[in-house]
């Protein structure tokens, strides 16, 4: 027996229990999803989680970044200097504040992000074509709940 089949199964009814199996089972994919990363991919989580967010929304200042992200701009400056260095992304001044900096994708940092990207979800594809319609289904629907609840305070 393996320490998941030890661990008692929450009753799905209660919220409670539903917080449970949700938080379980996305960490497990989590978990999984970090482990298909491409293999010619350095970079830390961290550090990817910035250059994605730059894809999805566009560029950014450092204070925007943290914001996002949940970190101290300290934290988030030194990430970005590390992402500079490697030429993942770029800064410029701010147009109306001299004391910020926006920090935008470069061509490298694109390159890195939807390599990445694409190899992660060909392996999720893979697994969902395993899976029933219903099971699909569900999965369309739950999705936007998910990105709602991971963006919730």
């Amino acid at each position: 027996m393996t320490y998941a089949n030890d661990m008692p199964t929450a009753d799905l009814r209660t919220d409670a229990g539903l917080a449970s199996e949700l938080r379980a089972g996305v960490m497990r994919l989590r978990r999984r999803l970090i482990s298909e990363r491409h293999p010619d991919n350095d970079l830390s989580i961290s550090q990817m989680v910035v250059l994605g967010l730059l894809s999805r929304t566009g560029e950014q200042t450092v204070g925007e970044l943290a914001r996002a992200e949940r970190v101290q701009p300290p934290s988030m400056t030194r990430t970005v200097n590390c992402l500079e260095a490697d030429g993942y992304v770029a800064r410029r001044p701010h147009e109306t504040d001299g004391r910020q900096v926006v920090v935008s994708l470069t061509d490298a940092g694109r390159a890195a992000v939807l390599a990445d990207r694409q190899r992660r979800d060909a392996w999720l594809a893979r697994q969902l074509s395993g899976l029933t319609p219903a099971e699909r289904a569900a999965l369309r629907d739950a999705a936007p709940i998910l990105a709602r609840l991971a963006q919730a305070d």
